[in-house]
Order: structure tokens, then sequence, then C-alpha cells
């Protein structure tokens, strides 16, 4: 599922955000830089603070302690349509393995983390939501920040946690105007976000030439409007590429694709009056299986791009069931480390080696897939590695904080930080003022079926530091 740095910086594995768009479709249709893993203890930072702004201890923090929130999905409520899953047993012993750690080793400035940890169900309309973890975590348990896996497509599960009720949060699968909706500084993410990605995609396809002569539709849900409009578009338009009809479907997460695969079928037949040889998807609902099926079943030789990683979930499980073509292949997307690269990575080792020590048990790897009794893939490998790059990245802010942890002081940090690619965070990472996406490891990448047990992205350009 995930990559060190959160899923991250490397986008080699399925990811938590694509699992949920597969269950939602299902059930509707009844269906990381450290030195090495042994020395833990050597690379751990030194708490170098920038100086207190507030002398005040934030809600949830005392003198020996930190309440933290952890959120997470209850994979139990869409275990009969996915093939996919975490354990709520591995997701806590990931967690508590590098909670653990710090714990062991002074905690943060003297403070122990507490974690507090909620889970949730992703389907719609399920008693305990995501939206209910914002206030059970908030207003019930008072923790000082939340991390986790916390997914909400219209951002307003993010921005209870950070705007209505004021807590910090460090989580995955955002968007720009997620984001923004909330004070600058409160939401970082060890991650990328759309708008970024889409931008450096269109910049390294641009430098290969592979748009040239190419007729490009871009296609996103509607809840994408704005990546697709304010920067897909626009970023094409400015490398000089010929633009097919922009496709928003309605395809929302309730699983019901009805009205959107009708919408679809429509644009593909204007596609097919304008010549459209490429399409551009953006995001994780218009990238789901279906669609791409239905796309490259009427437009055979069209090339696919698309501004999330996250595809690869779905092209691994269009791979298992043996689907032949895979409509995937070839698919193009920017990325970071492949999978070999991560599991050879200094962030990885540093996960490993704590996760190992905390545990007595070896991480699973990125490279390969391992099934559970019930023949599910089980990702305890995404568990560990989103675990170790969100808590490596709080640890991080939180000891150049200094003394006095509140939310002045963090928004303080966080927009003077600079270079944060250290421990579970890297090889390139960085945060500070209006970027607050950690992630700076980026390549060109296709899928490629025939690697690894299901399939893996393949480099098509070196990889690059890119976080201006």
């Amino acid at each position: 599922m995930s990559q060190v740095q959160g899923r991250r910086g490397s986008r080699t594995r399925t990811t938590l955000v694509s699992l949920i768009v597969t269950a939602t479709a299902l059930a509707a249709c009844g269906s990381s830089g450290s030195s090495n893993a042994k020395s833990s203890t050597s690379s751990r930072p030194s708490s170098a603070a920038t100086g207190p702004v507030v002398k005040t201890l934030g809600t949830g923090v005392d003198a020996n302690s930190i309440k933290l929130g952890i959120a997470l999905v209850d994979f139990s409520t869409i275990a009969a349509a996915t093939d996919l899953t975490r354990t709520k047993q591995e997701q806590e012993a990931a967690y508590n393995a590098f909670i653990d750690d710090i714990n062991q080793h002074g905690g943060i400035n003297g403070r122990k983390i507490v974690p507090v940890y909620k889970y949730y169900s992703p389907l719609g309309g399920a008693a305990v939501g995501i939206m209910v973890v914002c206030t059970a975590l908030t207003e019930d348990q008072n923790v000082f920040a939340v991390v986790g896996t916390f997914v909400d497509f219209s951002g307003d599960a993010q921005t209870c946690v950070a705007k209505r009720e004021k807590r910090i949060l460090i989580t995955l699968y955002l968007t720009g105007a997620t984001i923004d909706k909330s004070p600058a500084g409160m939401i970082v993410t060890p991650g990328d976000i759309p708008e970024r990605a889409a931008s450096i995609l269109v910049q390294l396809l641009q430098r290969q030439h592979t748009l040239d002569g190419k007729t490009v539709a871009v296609m996103g849900d509607v809840t994408r409007k704005t990546v697709v409009t304010d920067t897909i578009v626009p970023a094409l338009q400015k490398a000089g590429v010929k633009l097919g009809t922009t496709a928003l479907l309605n395809i929302g997460t309730t699983g019901d694709f009805t009205a959107a695969m009708a919408q679809l079928n429509g644009v593909i037949e204007r596609w097919k009056g304008e010549h459209v040889n490429a399409v551009f998807l953006s995001g994780d609902l218009a990238s789901n299986k279906p669609f791409v099926e239905t796309v490259k079943q009427q437009l055979p030789d069209a090339l696919l791009l698309a501004d999330t990683a996250d595809v690869l979930s779905q092209a691994q499980q269009v791979q298992q069931s043996g689907v032949k073509p895979n409509p995937y292949e070839g698919i193009l997307t920017a990325g970071g480390l492949t999978a070999q690269e991560e599991d050879q990575s200094a962030p990885w080792k540093y996960c490993a080696g704590i996760y190992k020590a905390q545990t007595g048990r070896d991480a699973p790897d990125a490279e390969h897939t391992i099934k559970n009794a019930a023949g599910k893939i089980d990702d305890a490998h995404g568990a560990i590695s989103d675990a170790c790059s969100m808590i490596s990245m709080f640890q991080n802010i939180m000891l150049k904080l200094g003394q006095y942890p509140n939310n002045e002081n963090w928004v303080s940090t966080v927009n003077s930080y600079g270079n944060i690619a250290t421990r579970g965070l890297g090889p390139y990472a960085s945060i500070h003022t209006g970027k607050y996406t950690a992630d700076d490891n980026w390549r060109l990448q296709e899928y490629d079926p025939t690697l690894g047990d299901t399939g893996e992205w393949k480099p098509v350009t070196p990889l690059q530091n890119i976080s201006g």
C-alpha cells in the first residue's frame, strides 16, 4: 500500500484510498532517511528548537505526556468488497512500535506520547464514520494532534479536525483545496497532493516529448474539478498540448456508477470525433477499474496518464484476476522510488529496524505480495510505512518546536522547517511556508504487469529532487 515517505514519497504500492474506492464500488454492486536499521538510537535527531512563540501548553499536553489521536480504517467493514486488508492488530502494532521507540528514548522533549486509537468505516452511512472520529478524538479525548489514514474525499472531516476543532492533522490522500480550507500549517503530509503531482507529471511528460502529436482529454470526478480546471488543463495548455473535451463525471463514493458511466460513454463519442488518443485521469475515482476498462475498450490505442500513483492498486487487482490485456498496462504517472529501491533505502531500513526491535518480527517488504489465510492481500507493509512516516514527521517537528507544544509554535516551526528528509522521510523531503507536502521524490514511471507478483511501476526517468 504505501511507501516510507508516506505513501507517499515512493508512491509504488497499493494505497488505502484505492481500497476505499474499490470497496464502495463492489459493495454497491452486491458483492522516507536515517542511517540504518541497527542505528536507530544514533540516528535519533536532537531537539534543536526554533524557540517558542507562545510559552503555554496546547490541548492534550501536560508536563509528562502528549495525547495523540490515531485514526484508522476498520477493514472488517469492507472485507466482503476488497481483496486487500490491514488488520487492527497489525495497524496498532505498527504505530505502537514507533511510539514505543520514541517513549523508550526519552519521549519528545521529555514527554511521552499517549496514543488514542479510533477506527472508522469508509462506507457511506456507517454508524462509525469519519466525522464521528473527528469529534471523538478532539472533543471527547482532547488530543493534541491527529495522525493516520484519515480519508474523506469532500475534505469535511479534515477541516473538522484542523479548522473547527483547531487540532493539528498529519495524514495522507489530501488535496490542495482541502489543505487550504484550514489555517496554514495545521495540516501537513509526508506525501503529496494531486495539484502538485499533476503539474510535475506534465513537466516530466513535456521533457520526454511524450505528448507530441497527441490530443489529450482530461477526465476526473466532479470532486476534482479544481484540480482539473485550475491545474491540469492550464498546465497542458501551457505545454502547447492539443486538448479534447474535458469530462467531469458524477462518480461519487456510493458505488453506483450508472449515471457516471452514461456520462463517460457520451463523452467518449465526442473524443472519437476529436481524435483523442491520450486520456489524463485525475484522482482515484476516475481511475477506478470500470472507467479505465470502458475507456480502453472504446479507445484501445489511447495512452493513459494519471495524476496519482494509487492506480497501481487497481492495476494489480486486475492483473491478479487474470484479465488480459490489462487495461492499465503502460499507464504513466509521476512517481518515486521503485519497490526494490525502497526496500534498499535508508528510510525503510530505519523503519524496518525499529519495527523488528519493538515487535520481534521482520517487516514485510514492498516487493512481495503476502496473502492471508482467506486469500486476501495482507498490507502489513503499508501499515508499517504509513505509521513510520507520520510518527517520524510528528516527532521531527515536535523536537524542533521545543518545550511548549501548541498550535502557534507548531505553525511557526512548520513554516520555517525546510529540509525534513530524515529518518522515515526521505530521501528528498521538505516543508515550509506555503508547502505542506513533504514529498520531493519524483520520476516518470509506467505500469508494467510483468514485474513482481502482480505488476509494478517501471522507471522511465531517473529519480529527481523536485522541491520547488
